[in-house]
């Protein structure tokens, strides 16, 4: 079955960086666009970029410049760079993709920038 699991989210003081990972199984990695979202409290959930299996990106105008998507075909893991973080940044990440309709989720892993 299908799996996503994240990991390597946070505290970090405004400014700094973190680098999130998503371990993906259970489909053919290679052959799928990949998505990270985030979530803050009280808000929906938010597409902040895209990556597909060439590698193409593209990011939401709030995070671009700043955050970096990548995937590993060989490893079936996609990460996510974050740089110059902001208090705005906090939030719970997921990576997602879409396979045959169906939308599948990570668990999701915290960021709390934050001094």
């Amino acid at each position: 079955q299908v799996q996503l699991v994240e990991s390597g989210g946070g505290l970090v003081q405004p400014g700094g960086s973190l680098k999130l990972s998503c371990a993906a199984s259970g489909f053919d990695f290679t052959k799928f666009d990949m998505y990270w979202y985030r979530q803050a409290p009280e808000k929906e959930r938010w597409l902040l970029a895209t990556i597909t299996p060439g590698s193409n990106e593209y990011y939401e105008s709030t995070v671009r410049g700043r955050f970096t998507a990548s995937r590993d075909n060989h490893k079936n893991m996609l990460y996510l760079q974050m740089d110059n973080l902001k208090p705005e940044d906090t939030a719970v990440y997921y990576c997602n993709t879409l396979i045959a309709g169906t939308n599948y989720w990570g668990q999701g892993t915290q960021v709390t920038v934050s001094s």
